[in-house]
């Protein structure tokens, strides 16, 4: 979605409401500008003048707020952008938003705030995980298993504090040949 600058929309209404040129014309001479959108401007502009087309800062409405509006377009069978109006808002998008919500999950749509939840002042509490028992000779082949693997590690420290330059090259010369296999199939 693109955003448009406040002067921007001003001068755009303004060049509809003086000159020859209708919505389909403006909307494609500043194209990707819609028409629709084009159309929102110009009755917000002559609602509430050129503050109906700044961006209002985060304005959070209450629920019930928000189904006095959804309530009153459904008595009424008002647009979106005539109820927008009536209650002093800027952005009948905000609305579209609200109904479909509404519509969908029913009041709880409502409540939901948008965005990240607040962090809590409680500290997680992560369940410790029990571990699995062992029999004695699984305890003893595992540890066995970690002492092979030490002194694997421990030899090959020692060759490469040894003789550093032969130790590099040959693993070297194993990876290269390890990966031309893998490549070659």
């Amino acid at each position: 979605m693109v955003k448009y600058s406040e002067e921007f929309k001003v001068k755009v209404v303004q060049e509809y409401l003086s000159g020859p040129l209708g919505y389909i014309l403006l909307a494609k001479k500043y194209s990707p500008l819609a028409e629709s959108q084009l159309r929102r401007w110009v009755r917000a502009y002559k609602e509430f003048g050129k503050c109906g087309l700044t961006r209002k800062k985060k304005q959070y409405y209450s629920v019930q707020f928000k189904l006095d509006v959804l309530n009153f377009m459904k008595r009424t069978g008002a647009s979106y952008q005539d109820t927008a109006i009536k209650f002093d808002m800027n952005n009948p998008n905000l609305i579209v938003t609200w109904n479909s919500k509404f519509l969908k999950e029913g009041i709880e749509g409502l409540e939901k705030s948008k965005g990240r939840p607040s962090m809590s002042k409680k500290p997680k509490i992560t369940p410790v995980k029990q571990e699995k028992t062992m029999s004695r000779e699984e305890q003893l082949e595992r540890e066995n298993e970690l002492l092979r693997l030490e002194v694997a590690y421990l030899k090959k420290s020692k060759a490469f504090r040894e003789n550093p330059d032969a130790y590099l090259e040959k693993h070297k010369q194993r990876w290269y040949s390890n990966s031309k296999k893998k490549d070659s199939e």
